[in-house]
């Protein structure tokens, strides 16, 4: 049976007891549109602000760093300093006043970094192993006590995003970000507690989530929840493989988490290691959906689209429709979805409230976004 469009305001409580009004979310996207000292900008409230108000049942933010030598990119806010918590209080507040529920994306960017967002600093990963792109710098392996203190750090970002007053945070294990690089046999090469085999190397996740649960237990007054964002594949070799990542999720689960969010291009995408078409967000519904609920992303656009999406995943976050429209939600709500916009109209900039640094990474990247006149 075909999904409604009733079905997509349908409510749902998670575990942890946060009760989201719709099944729509809108997609963790980084902004590099804050202020130097890692305070969120106002031109970013008013962004999300303005998604918000549309209806959409969680707002992800962008990822916030969890310590220095984490930051990933220029002009990224943080959760890694006390002297944070004012700022993520007006960001949750923006969101939570347009009527969603407000997710702080917490990361660390390990080898993905570089020493000009360090400060002169080496990036570190869970191995001195470059990532395999152009002009990557070589990470410094972290000591024991640092994986420790980094585990530790995830859940003071915790703390003070509860302080902030979110309703939730997600672990950015996705993307070859820290987290991630520890699951990885390309980036981790250790023979430690931390590395080896597949259950060697979730172990530093699985204490981030730990460390993340312990300060909701400690610290929550009200339902908080905590998700999960995964990569399910890698492309090198070696690399993280589906084989990998069903065992993986398996842990996750076990732990309580209140969500599986999959990060992929392509909702219905196929593996990126073999010749297999079969839809990896299909593969992990199928494996671990009647445990925890999933969230699929990835090329979702039109209405039809998240429909037929919905139909698999009881959750899906939406990236780009959302950035080029931020009223989406509301114009399906209104049954006005012909009105959607489809692209990123120059002519509407001023109606889109979208960061001027955004805009211009959006606007001078061809091929990211389809934009028009």
């Amino acid at each position: 049976m075909a999904t409604k469009t009733e079905n997509i305001f349908k409510p749902y409580t998670f575990r942890s007891g946060v009760t989201v009004e719709n099944r729509v979310f809108m997609a963790p996207m980084t902004t590099s549109s804050s202020l130097p000292n890692g305070d969120v900008a106002d031109e970013e409230l008013v962004y999300y602000k303005r998604r918000a108000a549309s209806g959409l049942g969680a707002i992800i933010t962008a990822c916030a760093h969890v310590e220095p030598l984490g930051v990933g990119f220029p002009n990224a806010f943080g959760a890694d300093s006390d002297e944070r918590i004012d700022s993520l209080s007006r960001l949750a507040r923006s969101i939570q006043d347009g009527g969603s529920k407000a997710i702080l994306q917490i990361f660390h960017a390990g080898r993905m970094s570089n020493s000009e967002l360090l400060n002169g600093e080496q990036p570190v990963s869970a191995s001195s192993i470059a990532a395999p792109r152009p002009n990557a710098e070589t990470p410094r392996e972290m000591t024991a006590d640092e994986i420790e203190a980094t585990i530790a750090a995830f859940g003071e970002a915790t703390r003070r995003a509860i302080q902030a007053g979110f309703d939730g945070v997600e672990i950015h294990g996705a993307n070859t970000y820290l987290i991630q690089q520890f699951f990885s046999p390309h980036s981790n090469r250790r023979t430690d507690q931390w590395g080896g085999d597949v259950v060697g190397r979730m172990a530093f996740p699985l204490a981030v989530i730990e460390s993340i649960q312990e300060a909701v237990a400690n610290y929550a007054d009200k339902p908080f929840a905590v998700g999960y964002r995964i990569s399910p594949e890698e492309r090198e070799e070696p690399g993280i493989t589906m084989e990998d990542t069903l065992k993986f999720v398996t842990a996750i689960a076990d732990k309580g988490v209140d969500y599986l969010h999959v990060s992929v291009g392509n909702f219905h995408g196929g593996s990126l290691r073999e010749d297999d078409s079969h839809s990896r967000v299909d593969i992990l519904q199928q494996h671990i959906g009647d445990r925890i609920p999933v969230i699929g992303v990835g090329g979702l656009q039109t209405l039809d689209q998240v429909k037929e999406a919905l139909e698999i995943t009881p959750f899906v976050s939406l990236g780009h429709a959302v950035l080029m429209d931020p009223d989406w939600l509301g114009k399906v709500k209104k049954r006005q979805e012909e009105n959607i916009f489809q692209a990123l109209y120059l002519s509407r900039k001023d109606e889109l409230d979208i960061p001027e640094n955004l805009w211009n990474m959006i606007t001078n990247a061809p091929g990211w976004f389809r934009v028009e006149e």
